[in-house]
């Protein structure tokens, strides 16, 4: 018994080294950044936004802003966190245990009485487990990476989320403008047919269209108004304030003259599936769900504990001391096909997984391919629509023009601006699609960071 001193040193040592550490596994250090680990240049540069700042908002800020405010992210942040936990709780299997035991009991006979007391210091250690704690300390490392890949899913999804209500609300910003263009344009036409109709040279009929027209545009404007309003109600509740927060949205930035984003969809359906977050997600729940099979292989296996630790008693005034020290070995010979059966559900988990992360990678193909065909017509449109509004403009001049000079007619006229007003809207819309789809294709490809709102470069969505 002359080593029972060591083992009373090392277990009075050890918890004396890890008591001094708050995490002594570094498992904050496993945990992911509090937005996204895709995004940690950003995080690193500037701190968490909480307010509106004093200029007028952009995307960056928008984005900034909803990231760092949203519910959802905080979830997910936590999750993770208690992921990061868990892997302590499995690596914690591989260190002893130690417990500490007292007892005082008095004892009353007819004869008298007598007082025993009693303490003990237990180190117990399992030496030899046949894999069980690899197995669970592998199941929660995939799930921790499961759950930062989650973690970066999401933020990437309110990334894009942030964005599209952003670019709406500049979008309905837009359609106030070109309502109020269109107004400027009807009165102008009510105003000159209003002077053709007091010199004797057009109809009433002329007048009344025109009128009408006027009308129509001035209707348009308001609702084109309310419209905004909600635009950035919206905008501001996704940034998480109140509805009627003021909100001044910056001018965008100029599209770049030469919108080249083309790659090969094979290529970039193979990138997708090798950067999307959520795949990855569903990869590592497939190596948990595989590690998960191991460990219940391995609880239906032998096992062989130490224990040792020295002991104490005082009985009616004798004292006794001693220790202990054996090893135990357990087999488990029947267990009513319990083992049996984990197994066969620890595998039939796997196969779940293995079928949801098959899923999710042909999704991920459909996701690219449909993004990129929407990202490909908006850039069609969108220089068309350039197009379009130059010549509605043209033809508009020409018709008042005529219409002024007497040699055009008032229906001529209206058509004309009614094909203008419908040529901005459709350019506003197709702004508004190129930069939706824009951001949707980087987040199929799992490539939705910063750098998307920094000017567009060649080869780069």
């Amino acid at each position: 018994m002359r080593f029972l001193p060591c083992f009373f040193l090392l277990t009075v040592a050890f918890p004396a080294w890890a008591g001094g550490l708050d995490d002594p596994f570094g498992t904050d250090a496993m945990a992911p950044l509090k937005v996204s680990p895709s995004l940690a240049a950003r995080v690193g540069e500037a701190p968490c936004a909480t307010a509106l700042p004093v200029t007028p908002l952009t995307a960056l800020d928008a984005v900034d802003l909803a990231l760092c405010n949203h519910p959802q992210t905080r979830e997910v942040w936590a999750s993770a966190r208690v992921q990061a936990a868990l892997v302590g709780v499995a690596r914690a299997g591989w260190l002893p245990n130690l417990d500490a035991s007292a007892s005082a009991t008095r004892f009353q006979y007819d004869d008298g009485s007598y007082n025993r007391r009693a303490a003990a210091l237990t180190l117990s250690w399992l030496l030899i487990d046949f894999g069980q704690r690899s197995a669970n300390v592998e199941n929660a490392q995939q799930l921790l990476n499961a759950a930062a890949a989650t973690q970066d899913a999401t933020v990437q999804s309110l990334f894009l989320a942030a964005l599209q209500t952003y670019y709406t609300a500049q979008a309905t910003q837009a359609a106030v403008i070109s309502a109020s263009e269109a107004e400027r344009s009807a009165r102008e036409s009510f105003q000159a047919a209003d002077a053709r109709y007091n010199v004797g040279v057009a109809t009433p009929a002329d007048r009344l269209q025109a009128q009408t027209a006027l009308s129509q545009a001035t209707l348009n404007r308001i609702r084109a108004e309310g419209e905004a309003r909600n635009g950035l109600g919206a905008l501001a509740n996704a940034l998480g304030f109140e509805a009627q927060q003021k909100i001044a949205l910056a001018e965008l930035p100029a599209l770049p003259a030469e919108l080249a984003f083309q790659k090969e969809v094979d290529a970039m359906i193979a990138e997708a599936q090798a950067r999307r977050p959520d795949l990855k997600a569903a990869e590592a729940q497939l190596k948990a769900a595989e590690a998960s099979v191991d460990l219940a292989r391995a609880q239906g296996r032998p096992t062989v504990s130490l224990a040792a630790g020295p002991s104490w008693q005082n009985t009616a005034g004798v004292v006794t001391q001693g220790g202990s020290i054996g090893l135990t070995l357990n087999v488990p010979i029947f267990a009513g096909f319990d083992t049996t059966y984990r197994v066969r559900s620890a595998a039939a988990q796997a196969d779940v997984r293995a079928a949801q992360r098959d899923r999710i990678k042909n999704q991920i193909a459909l996701d690219v391919w449909k993004s990129y065909q929407s990202l490909t017509t908006a850039t069609q449109s969108l220089k068309t629509s350039a197009d379009l509004v130059a010549s509605a403009e043209q033809s508009e001049r020409v018709a008042l023009g005529r219409y002024k000079a007497g040699v055009g007619t008032v229906l001529d006229l209206l058509s004309a601006q009614s094909a203008l007003a419908s040529a901005r809207l459709q350019r506003i819309q197709a702004q508004l699609d190129w930069n939706v789809y824009r951001a949707t294709l980087a987040q199929s490809m799992g490539a939705l960071d910063y750098t998307l709102l920094q000017p567009a470069a060649e080869g780069r969505p």
